[in-house]
This record gives C-alpha cells, structure tokens and sequence, in this order.
C-alpha cells in the first residue's frame, strides 16, 4: 500500500526562534494524526533541533539538499554522512530552485540520488516542467526525459526510500496550481513510466505526491486524485493553521 505524504519545504525562511515556534505548533495540532506521513523542512542550520523537537512525535525531518559527493574540498556543500550523524533519514533532490538557480544537472542530479540511496537516505526527487513546455504540449517529454536521465539509469529502486514530487515549474510560487484533472493526468504518466521500466509491483507501491501553491482550499480536490498520494508543500507551510489544513486534506 502506497504512503500518503505532506511535507512541508520552509526553503530559504524562519530563524532559529522562528523555526522552533512553528515545529513545535506543527506537532500540537497534528500530534494525533494518523492519516499521512508528516515531514518539516527547515534551513541547514536548524535540523539538528528540528530532529531534537520531532524525536517524540510523528514528525519528520527531511533535508533541503545535499551534496552529491562524500567529502573534499567543496564549501558550503553538506554530506550524507553529516546529514545522517544528526538524525536526518530524507532528502529533497532537484528542487526547481536547484536546478535553475543553482545550474544543478541531471548528471549531478543522478550523483545525489545514488550517494544518498547508497547511505540508506530516503530520496524526494522533484520534477517538474516549465510554462512553456505546458503550453508547447511538451510537458510528458520534458518529464520523460527527467526520469530517464535520473532515476531510470539506476537498475533497482525500492519504493520504501524513493518518493517522486512532481512540481510543475509555472506552478512553485505563482500562485498558480494546477487543476485536480492536470495533475492526476501527469501523476498516472509517471506511474505508467515506472511500470515500463521497473515492474507494476514498484509502481504501484512508489508515492507520487504534488508540489505547486497548494493551499488549504485546493488541497483536497488535488489529493482526492487516485494517482496522487500526497504533497510536497512551499509557501502554505509556513503556516501551521494553513499546512495542518493541508494535512487534514488527505
């Protein structure tokens, strides 16, 4: 049976204070919830006190990035093994920020998923196409070619450790969400694409969630969709009344 899953990216926001007092609100409004997998997502510096905070409830802490080798010369850049020696067990990797602003590749990319797979880190991988893909009638291709260039090099997955996000690019931060309909339509096409190149038994059991301004008001219609099991949540998480509003949805 597949995993339902809310989490929530705080991205580039909140400080230290800022950050407590939201987990903390997060984990009293949901501390009995059993209906999904709950993730928070705070900024480097504070997961290590987010984990601390998690510890006795059912939230989990899931990283933003990390980098796709295991040590060296590269400032800034934090490994798997600092990640997992303060309790962090998840990763986002090829968030659209990452990969537009940052200039990160499929290839490095491909680098992340396998180090973090090969540390037994449970992998978030975003995907997602751009406005003009969408308008073009390009977006399955754009998809397609994402996964085979990523995922689809790999010889095994296991759906335990691997969730696909899908965010459509015109949809992180617009505003703009796409409808119910859209987004089943290019969940299911994943799903099939994985069933080609794995097996149905893979597919069948892999979380797709959706990540693209929703909001309380349209998380329900989205998750209702029988292909979509879940969201990867921006802006609206910031919210603890907003993102427990999310929760409940699913």
């Amino acid at each position: 049976m597949r995993r339902k899953i809310v989490a929530g990216n705080w991205k580039m926001n909140n400080n230290q204070s800022e950050s407590n007092i939201l987990i903390n609100s997060i984990i009293e409004k949901n501390s009995e919830n059993s209906s999904c997998n709950i993730y928070v997502s705070p900024s480097f510096p504070f997961l290590k006190d987010a984990v601390l905070t998690c510890s006795k409830s059912n939230i989990k802490v899931l990283s933003q990035n990390v980098s796709h080798l295991t040590n060296g010369a590269l400032t800034g850049d934090v490994s798997c093994t600092m990640l997992k020696s303060i309790g962090i067990n998840s990763v986002i990797i090829g968030h659209s920020e990452r990969r537009t602003i940052f200039g990160e590749s499929n290839d490095v990319l491909l680098k992340k998923i396998k180090i973090c797979l090969e540390n037994n880190l449970e992998v978030f991988f975003c995907i997602g196409e751009e406005i003009e893909a969408r308008n073009n009638n390009k977006h399955f291709s754009v998809i397609e070619n994402q996964l085979n260039e990523t995922v689809f090099i790999l010889e095994k997955i296991d759906p335990k450790n691997l969730v696909i996000a899908y965010e459509p690019v015109w949809a992180i931060g617009t505003g703009l969400t796409a409808s119910p309909e859209q987004a089943q339509e290019m969940h299911k096409f994943i799903r099939q694409k994985f069933t080609e190149k794995f097996s149905e038994s893979i597919s069948s059991n892999l979380s797709i969630i959706y990540g693209g301004s929703v909001k309380p008001s349209s998380a329900k219609n989205i998750f209702n969709q029988s292909d979509v099991d879940g969201g990867l949540i921006g802006g609206a998480s910031l919210n603890a009344n907003d993102f427990s509003d999310i929760i409940n949805s699913i």
